[in-house]
């Protein structure tokens, strides 16, 4: 299936777990792939080397996403590489759970401005681009813990909320100029984040999932894939659940 052939598509917190399996299944389907990291150069050549070896052109920052001014210089730099960018995936995140009375301003503070800033400052970036093209397609991943909440993580929750409310409010304004934008949140997926839970918080857990299991990277990526394609032309403002019935 080469349903993304020849689409740019920047992806946010590539280099392992969720953003990497959704960056090579954009590749698999004939994508060229920007991506940013923080810390592993290495990692990100690693990543970088594998969307290439599908036949595709791949680039990586390094870049905080926290920051606007570092934002709209790599998302410049995609487009002056690629001349277009088509998509957007915002994918990075990060967790420090405590229960709220225990959690410091520096907790609270750090999970929105990754989580949910970070999403604004690379919309802010591209949705010039995609405006003046009249196409193109962004794609927020959020949490069921935005749905409903979660013990422990005020934080997160308050930030992946937010992913829900941007996501609406912007479909809203750029949908006449030809430009989507769609939320994917997601329940527990096997990935680092989730493989550091304690046996009794897993089993808590999947006690709470009618399909019985954690979702994996490759439940997540093909349904990304598909929104972020033509096939996907008419959902706008969507927040779809990829959870296992969790949020039910």
């Amino acid at each position: 299936m080469k349903d993304l052939q020849r689409k740019s598509i920047i992806i946010t917190g590539a280099t392992r777990g969720i953003g990497r399996a959704v960056a090579l299944e954009c590749a698999r389907r004939g994508a060229n792939v920007a991506f940013n990291y923080v810390k592993s150069e290495s990692q990100a050549s690693e990543v970088k080397a594998e969307l290439e070896s599908l036949g595709v052109k791949a680039l990586a920052f390094k870049c905080d996403v926290g920051d606007l001014k570092s934002a709209r210089e790599m998302v410049n730099a995609v487009k002056k590489e690629f001349g277009a960018i088509d998509a957007l995936v915002n994918n990075a995140g990060i967790t420090r759970d405590k229960v709220l009375v225990m959690m410091s301003e520096e907790d609270w503070s750090e999970v929105i401005r990754v989580n949910l800033t970070g999403a604004f400052n690379f919309v802010r970036a591209a949705a010039f681009i995609m405006m003046k093209a009249k196409r193109g397609s962004i794609l927020n991943i959020t949490s069921v813990s935005g749905l409903v909440g979660l013990p422990g993580q005020a934080n997160y929750s308050a930030a992946k909320a937010g992913l829900v409310g941007l996501t609406k409010s912007l479909a809203k304004e750029v949908g006449r100029l030809g430009v989507r934008a769609n939320a994917l949140a997601l329940g527990f997926i096997e990935t680092d984040m989730t493989s550091t839970l304690p046996a009794e918080n897993k089993a808590q857990a999947l006690a709470m999932i009618p399909l019985g299991r954690f979702g994996t990277v490759e439940d997540v990526a093909p349904m990304a894939a598909f929104l972020l394609s033509d096939a996907a032309s008419y959902i706008t403002g969507a927040v779809i659940n990829l959870d296992g019935g969790l949020a039910m």
